[in-house]
């Protein structure tokens, strides 16, 4: 994606200062956020722009100013982009790409793990982590998450990003089957990229937190797929959506709104006592999952005696909690260190 043709226009207006946040608003041409959808797709395209445009220049200077311009007018992706400037860990790589788990084109996943150097014993089998991404379930490319994949590998986890086929191709439950298998191909394969399938755990954001919450406490889909659900040791959900009947936006009505049986559609109907351990993690600042989402599932898990861990993290919004995983933010909110906790307490 090239981005050079705007950037001397841009480059002209924030040359020798800072653009403020409301500079920066007026160059996004941004609208109210309070339109965003819960687990819509505005949470990963405006909702993630806003964070940026309002908060990267606090702490980067002009530099991060220039980025957060160049990342609104730009045609690219804007979590490409923002992989692209925030750079990745160095102690984690991706080391398969494109690798398919079903005959669909949007059914493959890339794989990331520890860098060879880095002191992980790559002799030694790894735990793993499926990480599902957000965005509504009509869009997404696992390629704009090697920050979260190149995250958890730095951090000693053998971990798998994949698509699913999207709204409106498909709609509930087809994407979670396709989530399930994936979960198959992972538990039959990953041997073979140094990861231990006896040690797995499942990882979203926003509608992608749904998708593995749904998997996790909702067993048909596993064993539709050939998975025993004992096999998912734990989950970690960020700013997902458990509890959000009735469906009063577009993309919630596309996506579930068919199903007959609208509480079959929500996480909160399959709190479980045997279920997997589970982190739930939210940002107080969050108007677009909100957190009662992950009160209420926490409340309800905890009622039938399942172990869950709550974080929530103050001023932090829908897109910064998944921003925190990456090196150019992880200083915003201890995110990151808060799952490998989690993971590694579940995952030993």
């Amino acid at each position: 994606c090239v981005m050079r043709h705007k950037m001397h226009a841009v480059m002209e207006r924030i040359k020798g200062k800072v653009i403020d946040s409301g500079q920066l608003k007026l160059l996004s041409g941004a609208h109210d956020e309070k339109t965003l959808h819960p687990a819509g797709k505005a949470a990963s395209n405006l909702s993630m722009r806003l964070f940026l445009l309002n908060h990267t220049h606090r702490f980067m200077g002009k530099a991060a100013a220039i980025f957060a311009a160049l990342f609104v007018v730009s045609a690219c992706s804007q979590l490409g982009a923002f992989n692209t400037f925030a750079g990745r860990d160095a102690a984690g790589e991706r080391i398969a790409s494109d690798i398919a788990y079903g005959n669909h084109p949007r059914q493959q996943l890339d794989i990331y793990a520890p860098s060879k150097g880095t002191g992980a014993k790559r002799n030694a089998l790894l735990p793993v982590v499926v990480f599902f991404y957000g965005g509504s379930w009509n869009s997404g490319s696992r390629q704009d998450y090697a920050f979260v994949g190149s995250a958890l590998a730095a951090k000693g986890y053998v971990t798998v990003i994949a698509d699913y086929r999207l709204v409106p191709e498909v709609v509930f439950p087809t994407f979670l089957d396709d989530n399930a298998s994936a979960v198959r191909w992972v538990r039959d394969n990953i041997r073979g990229y140094g990861g231990d399938a006896q040690r797995l755990a499942l990882a979203g954001h926003s509608a992608g937190a749904y998708n593995a919450v749904m998997l996790a406490l909702d067993t048909q889909y596993l064993r539709r797929a050939g998975v025993d659900p004992s096999t998912i040791k734990a989950v970690a959900a960020l700013a997902g959506p458990y509890d959000f009947l009735p469906f009063t936006s577009a993309p919630a009505q596309a996506a579930l709104g068919a199903w007959p049986m609208p509480k079959e559609t929500q996480p909160i109907t399959f709190a479980r006592a045997n279920a997997p351990p589970v982190f739930l993690a939210t940002g107080d600042a969050d108007t677009t999952v909100m957190p009662r989402n992950t009160v209420t599932l926490t409340g309800l898990l905890r009622e039938e005696g399942s172990s869950v861990v709550v974080r929530r993290y103050a001023t932090i919004d829908h897109a910064g909690i998944l921003l925190a995983l990456s090196k150019l933010m992880r200083n915003r909110a201890p995110v990151l260190d808060d799952m490998v906790q989690f993971l590694g307490t579940h995952l030993k």
